[in-house]
């Protein structure tokens, strides 16, 4: 057994791109390895800014043996081809083959000893395929190589057993050095095993690990914090980014222009997280401090002061910009700003953003009731839906585009808009994500869900759907914010009628999609699709929520997810379980019939014509629960429903149990037949059981 070490030193890999990246490397490699049949202990991955690294362990030092069986000509067939078939495998006489039926005749097999090939000898290929066909979200072409990657590679570091192994990767260079740290410690390094390459790394300022880099940086944090007696403001996101950036983590210390304080709080974060990466501080009122933590990739001669110095220089060049649009933005009221976005395309073909504004607004008055707003929260959600998007318009949000809706907040406050429109204006875009804070206020909930179903209408129509991996237009997130609004809020909302008001509202636009109802139809489908991957981690299976949405009427999300519950309750129970095993029976039945006769057996049921006790019961039982599942179903209790359905379960083990259905005799087949439609229909009432799964 032998250890493989392998190390591609690039420039610098973006640090969204790291982990997916060194997840790829060690999956890849281990599929080619299974592929030449090469057993290994345990293969693990590494990815600094500049380097990505493979290691397996306890990889054996050549190929098993292996058999070959090769099938030559038929028995009885020419002499020349049996000679070109021993020729091929490598024979001398047929009395080497065997001779095999395979049911098409007689064949001679060829039973050919492979002899494993040495591990040094299939490596290099695994790895020159698993580089060439590396998958980056984004390449470059580069001159010492043939083949693209997200960056240059310097060299390539190649041990396998202690020794270099060669690898054909272009003109790179491929050896047994690497180096380190790039300014402190930029000298070539021989190594000899990775525990050798692990610890000279540790040496040369490279923390190899992003595990324990993270630990570092994170320790590092907060210890820096408290020596300042502030507080850190986590931000994981953040903290991920920072662990792809450096090799060597330093925290310094830097301070906030007191002058630059005045400025939002969201303002002042926003230019140091994404533009500069740094970490903010809170004071013991969870106010935001004048300090900033930035982690340096430097230990510097000076303690840092240049650095501190530098980066304190370029926060401040960049909150004075914001100062600068800051007061410039205010000298104007947010409702002319919202004039300008006439001047902004909302989409090609689905108008202006004044034009949105104006849906939006139409669509919040409609939706405030839904949303549990008052008799005046109509005119606050119309006023806030139509100064939503005016801040796209201002200085400040060209300069932050993260902030709009946080920067219109702020500006309605200041014109002196209700506090109820301000806070609507700087949420309607939330919720972004499944960890983002779920708007709750009627106004800002209403005109949430104005903006992201207007969007979905307005792309859905036009035929600009997501497809596979790609969504440039963020509707799985904005179906998933509608979703999110709906069920935490626990609101009321038949979604067929909003989705064709929405459509309604559009103007002047040439649909791909030209029927309301159609673009309703395919947004509903496309919700049932969110909510299920919303659910997942909740446990709620996905088959159950078809088994509700395929029944063709059921819009309210709230009344769906409760009839899901029920009726997930339900199949737990041995009622439930038995009764999904006879609907499958009988509609099982009835479907093979109706091919075989070419007609349908949905047709009520004769009373007249049932013979057998069994019959009689089944029958009186099924109007039975037919009608108590209407009331229960009508008042939406659906876990009484379900037990209306469990007291079929008796009459119809019943009546499989003695009843033959395909008798000889014609009407009292069919009679029966219908009765098995009767079982299916009854229970496709409360859901549709042919969805349902195991």
């Amino acid at each position: 057994m032998a250890d493989y070490l392998l190390e591609l030193l690039t420039e610098e890999i973006p640090a969204r791109m790291q982990a997916r990246a060194s997840e790829s490397l060690s999956r890849s490699f281990g599929e080619w390895l299974a592929v030449g049949r090469l057993e290994y202990t345990r293969i693990r991955s590494y990815v600094t800014p500049r380097r990505l690294v493979l290691v397996v362990e306890g990889l054996s030092e050549a190929q098993p043996d292996s058999v070959e069986e090769r099938r030559g000509p038929r028995v009885g067939a020419p002499e020349n081809a049996v000679q070109g078939f021993l020729k091929s495998a490598g024979l001398s006489s047929i009395d080497e083959c065997v001779k095999r039926d395979t049911g098409k005749g007689v064949f001679y097999f060829a039973l050919l000893n492979l002899a494993g090939r040495p591990t040094t000898e299939v490596l290099p290929e695994f790895v020159k395929s698993t580089v060439h066909g590396f998958d980056w979200p984004k390449s470059m072409r580069f001159p010492a190589a043939p083949y693209r990657w997200v960056r240059p590679i310097n060299s390539v570091l190649s041990l396998f057993d202690g020794k270099v192994l060669p690898l054909d990767l272009g003109k790179i260079p491929v050896g047994h050095t690497t180096i380190g740290h790039r300014f402190l410690a930029p000298q070539r390094i021989p190594i000899k095993d990775f525990k050798d390459y692990k610890e000279k790394l540790d040496r040369a300022y490279v923390i190899l690990d992003p595990e324990a880099r993270r630990k570092k940086i994170a320790e590092a944090l907060e210890k820096t914090a408290r020596n300042v007696q502030l507080t850190l403001k986590h931000d994981p996101p953040l903290l991920d980014e920072v662990v792809g950036l450096v090799e060597h983590p330093i925290v310094l210390v830097g301070n906030i222009d007191p002058a630059l304080m005045a400025l939002p709080p969201e303002v002042l974060t926003a230019s140091m997280r994404a533009h500069q990466k740094y970490f903010a501080l809170v004071d013991g009122k969870g106010d935001l401090a004048p300090k900033f933590l930035v982690v340096s990739n430097m230990v510097a001669r000076d303690g840092g002061k240049a650095i501190v110095a530098g980066n304190e220089r370029v926060l401040r060049a960049r909150l004075s910009d914001a100062q600068f649009f800051w007061d410039q933005d205010r000298k104007i009221k947010l409702e002319d700003w919202a004039q300008k976005l006439r001047e902004r395309t909302f989409y090609v073909g689905l108008g202006d953003m004044r034009q949105k504004s104006a849906r939006m607004s139409s669509l919040a008055i409609r939706l405030i009731p839904a949303s549990g707003g008052g008799l005046t929260d109509d005119v606050k959600a119309s006023r806030a839906a139509l100064l939503a998007k005016a801040d796209l318009s201002t200085g400040m949000v060209g300069e932050f585009p993260e902030l709009q809706g946080v920067i219109g907040r702020y500006y309605a406050l200041k014109d002196g808009e209700h506090h109820d429109v301000a806070h609507a204006i700087g949420e309607h875009y939330a919720p972004l994500g499944p960890n983002d804070i779920c708007p709750s206020a009627p106004i800002s909930v209403a005109v949430s869900l104005a903006d992201k179903i207007d969007s979905l209408v307005g792309f859905f129509g036009i035929a600009e759907k997501p497809t596979g991996s790609k969504d440039p237009f963020a509707l799985r997130r904005a179906a998933l914010g509608v979703i999110r609004l709906i069920v935490e809020n626990k609101l009321r909302i038949a979604l067929k009628p909003v989705l064709t008001a929405a459509y309604d509202r559009y103007s002047g636009v040439v649909w791909t999609i030209t029927s309301a109802e159609r673009v309703a139809a395919d947004l509903l489908a496309f919700f049932a699709d969110r909510l299920k991957v919303h659910l997942r981690e909740k446990g709620v299976r996905h088959d159950l929520i078809t088994a509700v949405f395929t029944l063709g009427d059921e819009d309210d999300l709230v009344r769906l997810l409760a009839r899901v519950a029920a009726l997930g309750k339900f199949l737990k129970s041995d009622d439930g379980a038995n009764l999904l095993v006879a609907y499958r029976r009988a509609a099982n039945i009835v479907r093979i019939e109706e091919k075989k006769d070419g007609r349908s057996y949905d047709g009520p049921v004769r009373r007249e014509a049932l013979e057998m006790p069994e019959e009689g019961t089944l029958a009186e039982r099924l109007e039975v629960a037919t009608a108590k599942a209407k009331i229960a179903l009508d008042k939406e209790a659906f876990d009484e429903a379900m037990t209306a359905l469990a007291g079929l379960r008796a009459p119809v083990d019943e009546f499989f149990d003695r009843v033959t259905v395909n008798t000889d005799k014609p009407e009292l087949r069919e009679n029966r037949l219908r009765l098995l439609s009767e079982i299916r229909a009854t229970l496709n009432r409360v859901a549709d059981f042919s969805q349902i799964e195991g």
